[in-house]
């Protein structure tokens, strides 16, 4: 990890050395008034459950957002409830699950899909859904008490590329409906982060973070801190703003060996997090 650049502050080096000496401290010992650290299982999918589980317990963290390949959308209720109790046997604790797609203009569709989180046990649905199903979706997030945030998929997203296409629609929402801003996807559109964090305000209800190499390339993901995206300083935003969601690495390299990249890259987030403490 090269610490000479420019983009390296004081803080940053700081923050990235007390993380390398922190990768064995367990997740237990996570500030609880912090916001909520922890890993989106996307990026285990080439794991099956369990094999996720173990990964997860052996890189220390405490929150998850599970993604459907390791909960079917499709499984049995029973199903739902058994993978429900391994997370949560294990020690998780369930920040959300998705992303989730709303394409399908059907209300018994979408209705599926929150029963589907009650059962599963998700506070909040990270979702991608159209202008027409999005309007539609916040009777269920008033009627289930579940929330939403949509995810931002960057410039192939013909939906919603960025945070601010997301905010123009839930502005006048419900306060549950709100954001998941994915970092690396949102930098390749183009917008200033750490200000449409700062636009998001309370909307942002969780955000998945990565790191790019070249912030136009979608393919030059590289672990956190590795990169040229501005961590600290969206760290430092998350902080002023006192927010409290989750903060979800969403790992999407090295599928079939993620273990070192995903343990170095949340050693850097939990790095920068304690840096902000000083």
């Amino acid at each position: 990890m090269d610490l000479s650049t420019s983009r390296r502050t004081f803080l940053g080096a700081s923050a990235a050395a007390l993380a390398l000496s922190r990768t064995g401290a367990s997740a237990t010992t996570e500030d609880p008034r912090e916001f909520k650290l922890g890993v989106a299982t996307y990026s285990l999918r080439k794991f099956k459950r369990a094999e996720a589980i173990a990964i997860l317990k052996k890189l220390n963290v405490k929150y998850v957002d599970i993604k459907d390949v390791h909960l079917p959308l499709t499984s049995t209720p029973d199903e739902i409830k058994a993978a429900r109790k391994e997370f949560e046997d294990a020690g998780f604790i369930i920040e959300g699950g998705g992303n989730i797609t709303f394409a399908k203009d059907d209300e018994q569709d979408m209705r599926g899909k929150f029963e589907y989180a009650k059962l599963a046990g998700l506070p909040l649905i990270v979702c991608a859904p159209t202008h027409v199903t999005l309007p539609k979706m916040e009777k269920f997030v008033k009627e289930y008490d579940i929330k939403i945030a949509v995810h931002n998929h960057g410039t192939e997203d013909k939906h919603f590329p960025t945070p601010q296409s997301v905010l123009e629609v839930v502005k006048n929402m419900d306060p549950r409906c709100g954001l998941c801003i994915d970092i690396g996807h949102t930098a390749r559109t183009g917008v200033d982060l750490v200000d449409s964090i700062r636009l998001a305000g309370p909307r942002l209800l969780s955000m998945h973070t990565k790191d790019l190499a070249d912030s136009k390339a979608r393919e030059s993901q590289v672990d956190v801190g590795d990169g040229i995206l501005p961590i600290v300083a969206i760290f430092k935003q998350l902080r002023k703003m006192n927010y409290t969601g989750g903060v979800m690495l969403e790992y999407e390299i090295n599928a079939d060996d993620p273990m070192m990249g995903m343990q170095k890259s949340l050693a850097y987030e939990r790095g920068v997090m304690a840096g902000l403490k000083g």
